[in-house]
């Protein structure tokens, strides 16, 4: 047992405080009393306490046992070893002693306890948690592993792994473990890599020109001789497709591929085989930036006109396809340089799809139109979308008071089967559709399973953010029963004087039949329409398409829960009626010489828009007699996109489609959106540094210039990055590990203020967790030499005792601290009620009292001894005489002040001097 002080130097108080102490002592001018030395004792006394006390001071008490943690490598390279592991720790534990502890810690790219400290000797027999395979972090699982040894105090890692180090930095962690005293000892496990064949490379020149023949190089890595299919598909369509003899080792492999699209172009390389142990590292990505014809792509609804005519014969590449059709990859979004929304309804889009264009336009500049129609803007479902953020304009209309009044019934499934992301959707889309609503608008919502359940009462919207609420706390419940749910909404509906009243029914089950044909009609006769949403394969679409067509509304038949918010705004918005203006017009065209120089001849007459408001940073260039937008453009983060709220087909637009510079006008729509870049200007370098990827940014000039740097994910996921300067014209993108496809879109400002674009993308490879590597023990050899650890033989040695005696510390400071305020409470007592004084007085009273009583008895022996009984008796008489004399004056004492008792107080030595003299003096009279 010993002691140890963390602050030591704290012990230098004590001189100051042992001169207080004797400034004290010094100050008393008379002679101290034993009081005084007492109270001056005590204050020392506590001022020690006080001071040991902030030392932190620790007793070590020695520990039984050793505490080891056995880190288990489950990553991919060692994906077959999960019996050796299990074996090694179970023939370990066999042999430990009864107080030693163990832990058993599970890694990969994550870390995750198997089975806590404890001195149990049962280790599990199999592996519980989940482990992503795809890196080895082996710093990360000796941090884990050393949490759990208890601080300040020593133990053993046993570290089971191939050593092949992917991610992180194990050496900086082993010199955490040297700090704590804690050893490292490893075992090597052999990864058992079967053949394997990987795709180390695809490369294809960063820049091509359309109709150039590019080459297009496979490197391919092998452990075995076989034969393999080699595939290259370009923007996601497979044009090469080859069987090859792959030869064990390095294999290159060059293939020649036409650019005959321009824009951002990505080639996918694959390879297959035959018993191939790793089929992640079996697929890679390269981009090429092909220079040549714009590329645009024409999303058409119904009724688009001969847009794409009109855009091929002004020199642009255009394809157009339908919204069912749309790319669900970014990569497929950036091969065009812009893209059209002709009358698409948003309730064909997903979520996830409109994410994608946003993050094209916002930070890689493609270009974006939304032209009008029936299934356009406000009527189209876009409200609070991701289209709506990138347009110039919002879907809802501002200050327009001319609007019908409306009731609204949302009639809402919300039975077990709704659990999840469907009703919180649906939760979500209906109280978004509240905020498209006048608080004069009239609102209902039922929540139904096996009955109705009314959450929002049928009457005019006054706190719109209560009615949110209201309809989001709505909880999944049981069965399915519509009808009554369904009556009870036209009942709700049938009494109100309103000029649009609309039921919306959504639901993903079927329930009983009921006479549903008689209750819309009895609706009909009172102005109520009904729509349907089919959520789901279960749902019953005859029905529901059956009862939309009775209501006169729409049916909506929906496999992705994410379009349920486009499809209640739409139908929010179609209820009101309002947001289409059909009176024929001369549209204003504002000075703004891009757009006036078109209109020189003359305006032509449009038939029809749809209303919207513009944004506060909008340019307008052409208004409605009302004010409203017919066309607004504006910069939305590295793209340009534009709102032309009539549309091509002609129906709306009217004379603005038989116009001789309609096809000018499209044109110039098109071309105002297309991005403007730079010519490769940066030289790209990915490389990984101690698992960590950077992505190198070089500029070909050696311009040292601001740029602002955008990194999104093949999925569209925008990724935070931090861009710093490392060298004159060179700059460092600190990146996710991930691997993947990643597109990088760079934004340069000059310094006379010009600004230029620059978009690339690059791929990630797989980790090299899928290498073909053998053990690395030297790593591991590293990890236990710094530690004071060492290869492990055999299971025996795993608790052999530890080379530092282990302590555990038990702090002392409360218990001092404590001692020191006691001490401190006596030493007031002591100055406040006198108790040494009080002391010193009971002790003198007892030996006075003794003291006469001896005498006494001396005297009375004396007298037996010399005198008869008549003197006895006299002597007796004058000895109680004497006695009663001193009472009397005790008591005259103690009935003075304290000051005056203090001065006639005499000692025992005193009073038995003076009983003496009384008795002499009563013996000579005698």
């Amino acid at each position: 047992m010993g002691i140890e002080f963390n602050y030591p130097i704290l012990f230098l108080l004590l001189i100051p405080a042992m001169l207080a102490v004797y400034l004290f002592l010094k100050q008393k001018k008379q002679t101290p009393s034993k009081e005084f030395y007492w109270i001056a004792s005590m204050r020392l006394t506590i001022f020690v306490l006080l001071i040991f006390a902030l030392t932190v001071p620790q007793i070590l008490l020695p520990s039984k046992g050793e505490t080891v943690v056995f880190l288990a490598d489950r990553s991919a390279s060692v994906s077959q070893s999960d019996h050796q592991l299990l074996e090694w720790i179970e023939k370990s534990v066999m042999d430990k002693h009864q107080d030693d502890s163990f832990a058993i810690v599970t890694f990969g790219e994550n870390v995750s306890l198997e089975q806590n400290t404890g001195i149990r000797k049962s280790p599990p027999q199999q592996f519980n948690s989940e482990i992503d395979d795809g890196e080895t972090n082996i710093e990360a699982g000796i941090q884990f592993a050393a949490s759990l040894i208890p601080p300040h105090a020593s133990g053993r890692i046993v570290l089971l792994s191939d050593g092949n180090e992917t991610a992180g930095n194990s050496l900086e962690a082993a010199n955490l473990l040297k700090n704590r005293n804690i050893e490292l000892d490893y075992v090597l496990l052999k990864n058992h890599v079967g053949e394997d064949m990987s795709l180390s490379e695809i490369n294809v020149p960063p820049s091509l020109y359309k109709g150039e023949e590019a080459l297009v190089s496979f490197v391919i890595d092998s452990n075995a001789d076989k034969d393999a299919v080699i595939r290259l598909s370009v923007n996601n369509q497979e044009i090469l497709k080859e069987i090859v003899h792959v030869k064990e080792g390095k294999n290159v492999y060059t293939f020649t591929h036409k650019a005959d699209t321009s824009g951002l172009t990505v080639y996918k390389g694959e390879i297959a085989a035959e018993n191939d142990t790793f089929i992640e590292n079996n697929m890679m990505h390269s981009v090429a930036n092909v220079k040549g014809t714009p590329k645009i792509l024409i999303v058409q609804g119904k009724e688009g006109g001969n847009l794409e005519a009109i855009l091929s014969n002004s020199g642009v590449e255009a394809e157009t396809i339908s919204p069912e059709k749309l790319p669900t990859t970014l990569s497929s979004y950036l091969q065009y340089q812009s893209i059209i929304f002709n009358n698409v309804p948003a309730t064909v889009i997903t979520e996830s799809q409109m994410n994608m264009i946003e993050k094209a336009v916002k930070e890689f500049g493609t270009g974006f139109v939304m032209a009008g129609g029936e299934e356009s803007f406000g009527l189209g479902g876009y409200f609070k979308t991701p289209i709506e953020k990138l347009l110039p304009v919002d879907m809802d209309l501002k200050g327009k008071q001319e609007m019908p009044s409306l009731g609204l019934m949302i009639v809402m499934d919300r039975s077990g089967s709704m659990a999840g992301s469907k009703l919180e959707l649906a939760k979500e889309a209906a109280a978004r559709s509240v905020a498209l609503l006048r608080e004069e608008d009239t609102l209902g919502f039922i929540a139904f399973d096996d009955r109705p359940w009314v959450i929002v009462e049928t009457k005019p919207i006054k706190d719109k953010k209560k009615v949110a609420d209201q309809i989001r706390s709505v909880t999944p419940g049981g069965g399915t029963e519509i009808y009554s749910s369904l009556e009870l909404a036209f009942q709700e509906l049938e009494d109100l004087k309103l000029q649009r009243k609309h039921i919306i029914l959504l639901t993903d089950g079927q329930a009983p039949g009921g006479d549903y044909e008689g209750l819309i009609e009895k609706g009909k006769e009172k102005n109520i329409t009904l729509s349907t949403v089919a959520l789901g394969s279960d749902a019953d679409r005859g029905l529901l398409e059956d009862l939309a067509n009775m209501g006169s509304g729409r049916f909506y038949d929906v496999t992705d829960s994410s379009v349920i918010p486009s499809i209640l705004s739409r139908e929010t918005v179609m209820a009101t009626r309002t947001y289409i203006e059909d009176d024929p017009f001369f549209p204003s065209i504002q000075p703004i010489p891009d757009w006036s120089k078109l209109f020189q001849d003359g305006v032509p007459k449009m038939n029809a828009y749809i209303a919207t408001t513009p944004k506060g940073r909008a340019q307008v260039p052409i208004l409605s007699e009302k004010e409203d937008p017919i066309l607004a453009e504006w910069q939305y983060g590295m793209g340009h996109t534009i709102a032309f709220t009539s549309d091509f087909s002609g129906k709306w637009s009217g004379d603005w489609a038989r116009w001789e510079n309609w096809p000018l006008f499209i044109n110039q729509l098109v071309t105002k959106t297309l991005p403007q870049y730079e010519s490769e200007p940066y030289r790209i370098q990915f490389s990984n540094v101690d698992g960590n990827p950077i992505l190198s940014l070089e500029s070909a000039t050696n311009q040292t210039l601001p740029i602002e740097a955008s990194l999104v994910s093949e999925n569209g996921e925008v990724l935070h990055t931090n861009t710093k300067l490392v060298a004159p014209g060179k700059y460092e993108l600190s990146m996710p590990n991930s691997s993947g496809m990643f597109f990088l879109s760079v934004k340069q400002t000059n310094q006379d203020g010009s600004i230029h674009t620059y978009q690339t993308g690059f791929t990630v490879p797989y980790s090299d967790e899928y290498l073909i590597n053998g053990p690395n023990e030297a790593l591991l050899t590293e990890l236990a030499k710094k530690t004071g650890g060492k290869a492990l033989v055999t299971e025996k040695e795993t608790f052999r005792p530890l080379m530092s005696k282990k302590y555990e510390k038990q702090s002392i400071s409360q218990w001092l601290i404590l001692a020191a305020f006691l001490l401190f409470f006596i030493e007031i007592a002591i100055r406040r009620f006198g108790l040494i004084t009080q002391f010193s007085h009971n002790r003198k009273a007892r030996l006075e009292k003794r003291g006469s009583s001896f005498s006494r008895e001396e005297k009375i022996k004396q007298a037996n001894s010399s005198r008869d009984e008549p003197a006895l008796k006299n002597d007796r008489k004058a000895e109680e005489k004497a006695v009663k004399t001193l009472q009397t004056n005790d008591k005259m004492k103690q009935a003075r002040p304290k000051k005056v008792q203090k001065d006639v107080q005499v000692s025992a030595e005193e009073r038995a001097e003076r009983m003496k003299r009384l008795l002499e003096a009563k013996k000579r009279k005698n």
